[in-house]
């Protein structure tokens, strides 16, 4: 029997791991995926929100303000790149410029730092390209952006140095109470837990539903984003907003942390918890609510579309606590936006949750501090030259676009969670993400990943199951066969 299991390992989760992988506990965290970050986590919009938008109160705000303070020192341990740039929510001629007094009210109360509203000139100063209707902005210096890859797999790498153990492939089935715990039924056999922690993103009412009375539902909300190439992404130097709507905080245009320009997304509710694919209507949606606020956006630009599902609860608040007819399960759900921002804070509050139900000691010998994936790029000339020699795989380009070595391929291979798809080597390390979207490096990755894990080309996938990019071969071999 384990301490906890942990339901998902997206941002949530994988930060719940983190926190709680400081006690002497045996931790475990499934995943039906084959690797972190790819649900919710995976596709969103990269932003650290200031915290004006929640309302007043609530834990949603809380653990929003609290999650971008900590933010900076937290991807700094975790050598993750996050820029704090601010933000402008814009209001257009005709839009009722109250809005923005409530939401700068709101950030009052929620305690946010250095909040002001600007006039159309003042707006102008800090962002020449707005549209030439916007009349006033709120500016927010605390908002930032980070890339949500790149920090899920740190949270899930320093929890797995620090003893955690995950699962993927592992879905669960089936949710048993124990006089003393619970039994999750997967595929590959059961587990046990004395804690549970449901991190599952939109699947967490189904498992939460399994074991309470007091229903939940969560409803699938799809977002749409479009990604331009790197030659858009000083369009602007702000996160801009639009005014907040009945579903959210409208189409956004955004800088990346790696230098690209992301626009969207949509707020489409629907009943299908996998579909997240684009559609020409929420892209042409995209490309017509960013020109509102946003003048001379560059579309021809766009490299590639791409859409998530956010889990939006009934309530519209994050729901984290101990559930009071099933002690011991612990939900952590309905976290939509702005969970990445929050995402500290909501480890942080699952684990004294956990301590509070277990009461664990802490370690002596936990280690805050991960060190990423190295990038040559960041490097001096002679560094440079120095690692080559050390190392000639650093010297091999394998993705043009972007610049990524074999060195830094292989490294994402052999980390604490390895990379062993074409997505798993994208997150890591940006191979495949430029502007040919990995029309001429995936076939090279695909060799390194077949040679590392000692497995035939055919069986390589883009992101785990039956995502196979090499079909026929099987067949192919076989006839042969017959035929000698």
């Amino acid at each position: 029997m384990y301490d906890v299991v942990i339901i998902g390992a997206g941002v949530s989760g994988a930060a719940a791991a983190r926190a709680l992988s400081g006690y002497n506990l045996d931790i475990c965290v499934v995943e039906k995926e084959e690797d972190v970050c790819c649900g919710t986590s995976k596709a969103n919009s990269a932003i650290v929100h200031a915290g004006y938008d929640a309302k007043p109160g609530s834990l949603m705000a809380k653990l929003n303000v609290r999650g971008n303070q900590m933010m900076a020192q937290v991807a700094k341990e975790l050598d993750v790149p996050f820029r704090r740039c601010g933000s402008l929510v814009v209001c257009r001629e005709g839009e009722d410029t109250e809005m923005l007094k409530k939401l700068y009210e709101q950030g009052i109360a929620n305690g946010v730092e250095g909040m002001k509203i600007l006039d159309r000139e003042e707006a102008l100063s800090c962002e020449p390209n707005l549209s030439d209707d916007v009349v006033a902005a709120l500016w927010a210096p605390s908002a930032g952006i980070v890339c949500p890859f790149l920090l899920n797999i740190a949270y899930a790498e320093n929890a797995c140095e620090n003893g955690v153990e995950f699962r993927f492939n592992t879905e669960v089935e089936e949710i048993e109470k124990l006089e003393n715990g619970y039994r999750l039924v997967t595929e590959d056999g059961s587990l046990e837990a004395k804690v549970v922690v449901n991190a599952a993103g939109v699947h967490a009412d189904r498992f939460h539903n399994m074991v309470s009375s007091k229903k939940i539902h969560i409803t699938q909300r799809r977002g749409e984003y479009c990604l331009l190439d790197k030659t858009a992404g000083n369009l602007v130097s702000h996160t801009i907003f639009q005014l907040p709507g009945k579903y959210g905080k409208g189409v956004l245009v955004s800088p990346t942390v790696h230098g690209n320009l992301l626009i969207g997304p949509t707020a489409i509710d629907q009943e299908d918890k996998e579909a997240a694919a684009t559609t020409q209507e929420g892209l042409s949606e995209v490309l017509r609510k960013s020109a509102m606020s946003v003048k001379n956006i560059p579309v021809r630009q766009v490299i590639t579309s791409f859409a998530g599902l956010r889990a939006h609860e009934d309530g519209g608040e994050f729901i984290i606590q101990e559930l009071e007819d099933a002690k011991g399960f612990v939900d952590c759900a309905g976290i939509e936006s702005p969970g990445l921002a929050s995402s500290p804070a909501v480890g942080e509050y699952v684990k004294e949750i956990v301590a509070g139900i277990l009461k664990p000691e802490k370690k002596s010998d936990y280690q805050a501090a991960r060190k990423g994936i190295l990038d040559p790029k960041t490097l001096s000339v002679e560094e440079r030259n120095a690692l080559i020699r050390e190392n000639p795989a650093y010297g091999n380009i394998i993705c043009r676009c972007e610049k990524v070595t074999e060195g830094e391929i292989l490294d994402a291979v052999h980390r604490p969670i390895p990379a062993t798809s074409l997505d798993g080597v994208k997150r890591r390390t940006r191979a495949g993400m430029g502007r040919c979207q990995s029309g001429f490096c995936s076939p090279r990755v695909m060799e390194i990943l077949a040679g590392e894990f000692n497995v035939d080309l055919s069986l390589i996938t883009k992101c785990g199951g039956d995502s196979r990019l090499i079909v026929g071969k099987n067949k192919e071999l076989k006839s042969e066969n017959q035929d000698g």
